[in-house]
């Protein structure tokens, strides 16, 4: 089988490297991928946002299966001109992308199918967002309806913070906070039926203890042992079932990856949100662990067909992805500044460089965005894979370089979203 991995970040890095132990895999493709992936795939100079030239480079190389990781190509619909070349592809429409690509579409499709999430207002002007405030209280949660890379939410008990971050937006949801420890699932789904993977959690905010503004992820763990042993079922029927069954009726069956964030509240699982591709960087930590054939299963989805193959498998143990990122970030991200110490990791054999915001150049590999790289880490428990995570970060440096030093730190999810920060 022959595949090829849509987008350049953390994210597509890891899903290559999956890929390329996958033994039924027998070449790697990525367009336009970053160095790490160069290492285990061949590169191609092709927009991930022009559906048609992704085609037909998937056609060129003859690819059995097309995986797209960004949302922004899957809400441009990229996998609609893949599927329409008659190449398999993992990655919703355009249409059913619209669980991530719209909030306020999102919330629809959860209230007609009876998912349990935070009560909302969609709102468009001044008035309704004042009023929407108004009608929750603080702590306020207020979300940019369309994509904004992870950062389009402002959580705070600054009404006046909020009123600003709506200004900004052309439409906005306003939610309740919902108040617990945060939690993401991801599901590969064939359009009828949906297999879960590993619980992660996430760290969002930029600095240590849950503080400063959304971040697209500094870092994340898996397993979760605080989580009920059966939350993975609960969530699976009670919002995994009904959605993709809402989907269906839509005419918008949901093929790829339902990225299901959810808070562990007093009175439940509550849905956070959905998102239409697999996390970054939560995924990183849940694919070190897997055991079993990443492409298979992604290729059964892609064929609608996900009962042709095992369930997926994983190793005992626990894995830690923490994060690196660049001067600014994330308010801004400085470029070109270089990188040393990755090559001292690459006989660690539990220990990843994860490459994200990257590039080669006449002065080696340098930065190239805000999250520069991840290093990830497996070790017998989560203490473990932590102290091997942070031991790698210590090898690398680059000017200005921020991370944060507390993930998986609370391994009972007590950092990240069990309260509302405003610092």
């Amino acid at each position: 089988m022959k595949t090829l991995v849509i987008g350049t970040g953390g994210r597509e890095h890891a899903l290559a490297l999956a890929l390329s132990h996958d033994p039924a895999v027998t070449e790697v493709h990525a367009a336009p991928g970053n160095p790490g992936i160069g290492a285990v795939a061949t590169l191609h100079d092709v927009d991930p946002m022009d559906g048609a030239a992704v085609a037909a480079l998937a056609a060129s190389i003859g690819a059995d299966l097309v995986v797209i990781g960004p949302e922004a190509p899957l809400v441009a619909g990229v996998a609609d001109a893949v599927r329409d070349a008659g190449i398999a592809c993992f990655g919703p429409s355009l249409e059913a992308a619209r669980l991530e690509g719209s909030k306020a579409f999102s919330k629809e499709v959860m209230a007609a199918a009876g998912v349990p999430t935070a009560g909302s207002h969609t709102c468009t002007t001044p008035e309704e967002v004042a009023a929407a405030l108004d009608a929750f209280g603080a702590p306020y949660v207020v979300k940019d309806d369309s994509l904004a890379a992870g950062k389009g939410v402002v959580v705070t008990t600054d009404r006046e913070e909020a009123l600003a971050h709506a200004a900004g937006c052309d439409r906005v949801v306003v939610e309740e906070f919902l108040d617990g420890p945060e939690f993401s699932i991801f599901v590969v789904c064939d359009g009828t039926t949906g297999v879960p993977l590993l619980p992660a959690q996430d760290f969002k905010r930029i600095f240590d203890g849950g503080r400063g503004p959304n971040t697209g992820g500094m870092g994340s763990y898996a397993p979760l042992a605080w989580l009920p042993g059966d939350m993975v079922q609960a969530v699976m029927a009670k919002v995994v079932v009904p959605t993709l069954a809402e989907m269906q009726r839509r005419g918008a069956p949901f093929v790829g990856c339902l990225y299901v964030g959810l808070a562990l509240t007093s009175t439940g699982p509550k849905v956070i949100e959905f998102n239409c591709r697999f996390g970054d960087p939560d995924t990183q930590p849940v694919l070190a662990l897997l055991t079993s054939p990443l492409g298979q299963l992604l290729a059964a989805a892609a064929a609608g067909d996900l009962a042709a193959v095992p369930e997926p498998t994983f190793a005992e143990g626990a894995a830690v992805t923490v994060v690196m990122a660049s001067a600014g970030y994330p308010e801004g991200s400085r470029s070109g500044d270089v990188i040393v110490g990755t090559e001292t990791l690459l006989e660690e054999d539990d220990v990843d460089v994860i490459h994200a915001g990257t590039a080669r150049t006449g002065a080696g590999l340098v930065t190239a965005g805000g999250r520069v790289l991840a290093v990830r880490a497996t070790g017998t428990d989560v203490a473990d894979a932590r102290a091997k995570a942070y031991e790698g970060i210590s090898s690398i440096s680059f000017p200005g370089a921020q991370w944060r030093r507390d993930i998986a730190a609370e391994p009972l999810g007590a950092v990240e979203g069990a309260a509302a920060r405003t610092d």
